[in-house]
């Protein structure tokens, strides 16, 4: 039988800047067992993973222990890292953020050989692997395919195909499931199955239920760093996790609103065609806007509901002969002008922001439609980037830079840069992915009285519960195509 890794941490602590993410950490981990992570946003979930997985080294206080064993074998770091498999949203953002566009049939080559780029050739039996886990999961007719061009499922699709190509021990999946729609999790779902079989053990963190895997039996609770609870996962654990946000749908305050003539639209599309890199999206596409509506967009991974979010915040344009009409704005208007009465936020603008700036200065920046700011903040930035700060609780890491946050802090903070320009529209794709059940019950609170101050919503989903009270609309992205539908139904 084979032998497998094994983890104990002895009054393990990690210090970031002025702030102890982890403090007095003592785990044992052994081989073959499978953990739910919980614990609220800026609880220190990925700084442990990143601690287990020898990316991030213990703060020495002269108590600390970190120990890797096979069987009764104590192995170096070095050895113990070909054995553990990190994923999360940041990996994800990391390819984008640094232009890393192998091809997938590539990318899982790196896997095997353990390093982040393809260094060397690929050899025989290293072939053998990549194109046997490519075919388990489901990729091969995308191995030839650039990473960029890949949906958000395929693209964690394949980095998790990446990772079993280095046959770990360990997967420590860091809010894996966020973002995916209910097919690519039933595909993920059957992965892990499999490695389950094999012996292999997990680390998941989860804010939702329905993103712990099946199989996993342990729970691990983080609170301000510390260890709150070490223990077997129970179904009461797993109902604990759906309070607060709510896994159930909530019914809109308001019905759909009724069009009058003459209503003038905010955003109007005609005959719209899309193409994103030479690749169709969305076909005849034609689509109103009007004031006092408010938009659920469903669709399935790659269905276009990030390139549709950003056709309308200006970052794409229709093809020639499609139509794109913003009242107040004519033809000729420089787009900034639209950009600052709309606030967006989503995945991608957060693998984005890696500019060196304060999370004061990334939230006052949206006063300006801006990644950064080119000059000084004025006053009236400062006023708006203080006010929401304090909204969002986010005053006591105002100073730190954004890679310094965790994900679910840096999602409240692009949040907060949206609504600090005072928009009359707000593009949400996929709000409330990374927070918390407490923080994600306050944004819809708070979506909700924006939308009664008469800001216009768009927000894209998987989850019909992430949608606040009061949706007017829905409309469903499919085949490259869209279609009206109930606005708090993904079907």
């Amino acid at each position: 039988m084979t032998e497998r890794l094994s983890v104990s941490l002895h009054a393990v602590s990690v210090r970031r800047g002025a702030k102890w993410a982890l403090r007095e950490i003592s785990l044992n981990l052994d081989a073959g067992r499978r953990w739910a992570l919980i614990g609220d946003n800026g609880s220190g979930k990925t700084q442990l993973m990143k601690l287990l997985a020898g990316d991030v080294w213990p703060t020495p206080t002269g108590r600390e222990e970190r120990i890797y064993r096979v069987g009764r074998r104590e192995i170096p770091l070095i050895e113990a890292k070909s054995r553990i498999a990190y994923l999360g949203g940041e990996l994800q953002d990391k390819y984008s953020r640094y232009g890393w566009d192998l091809a997938v049939r590539d990318l899982l080559a790196t896997g095997a050989h353990h390093t982040e780029l393809l260094l060397a050739p690929v050899t025989p039996s290293q072939s053998r692997t990549v194109e046997a886990t490519l075919k388990a999961c489901g990729l091969t007719r995308l191995a030839a395919r650039r990473f960029s061009t890949l949906s958000y499922g395929q693209k964690r699709l394949a980095l998790l195909a990446r990772a079993l190509c280095q046959a770990p021990d360990w997967l420590l999946l860091d809010e894996f499931y966020n973002g995916l729609d209910a097919h690519y999790r039933l595909r993920i779902d059957r992965i892990l199955d499999a490695a389950r079989a094999r012996g292999r053990s997990w680390i998941a963190a989860a804010h939702r239920a329905a993103d712990v895997p099946a199989g996993t039996r342990g729970l691990i609770e983080l609170q301000d760093g510390r260890l709150k609870a070490v223990k077997t996962l129970r179904p009461a654990e797993l109902r604990r996790l759906k309070e607060s946000a709510g896994e159930t749908p909530r019914r809109p305050l308001s019905t759909a609103t009724r069009r009058t003539r003459g209503n003038t639209p905010l955003l109007r599309l005609s005959k719209v065609d899309l193409y994103v890199d030479y690749r169709p999206v969305l076909l005849d596409v034609s689509w109103e806007l009007h004031p006092g509506e408010h938009w659920a967009v469903f669709g399935a991974n790659g269905a276009g509901k990030t390139s549709f979010l950003k056709l309308l915040y200006g970052d794409l344009a229709p093809a020639l002969g499609g139509h794109l009409e913003r009242t107040g704005f004519p033809a000729g208007t420089p787009i900034a002008d639209w950009k600052r009465q709309v606030g967006y936020v989503s995945p991608e603008l957060q693998s984005d922001y890696a500019v060196d700036v304060t999370v004061r200065d990334l939230v006052a920046s949206g006063r300006h439609a801006s990644i950064g700011l080119a000059d000084a903040p004025t006053p009236a930035d400062s006023r708006a980037a203080g006010r929401w700060l304090r909204r969002f609780e986010l005053t006591s890491v105002a100073r730190r830079r954004p890679r310094e946050l965790s994900y679910g802090l840096l999602r409240r903070a692009l949040i907060a840069r949206a609504l600090a320009g005072r928009p009359r529209i707000l593009l949400l794709d996929e709000p409330l992915t990374g927070l918390d059940p407490r923080q994600r019950a306050a944004i819809k609170r708070l979506l909700e009285r924006l939308m009664r101050s008469r800001v216009t919503l768009i927000i894209a989903v998987h989850h019909p519960e992430d949608l606040p009270r009061g949706m007017t609309h829905g409309l469903h992205l499919h085949n490259r195509r869209a279609c009206f539908t109930d606005c708090h139904s993904a079907n």
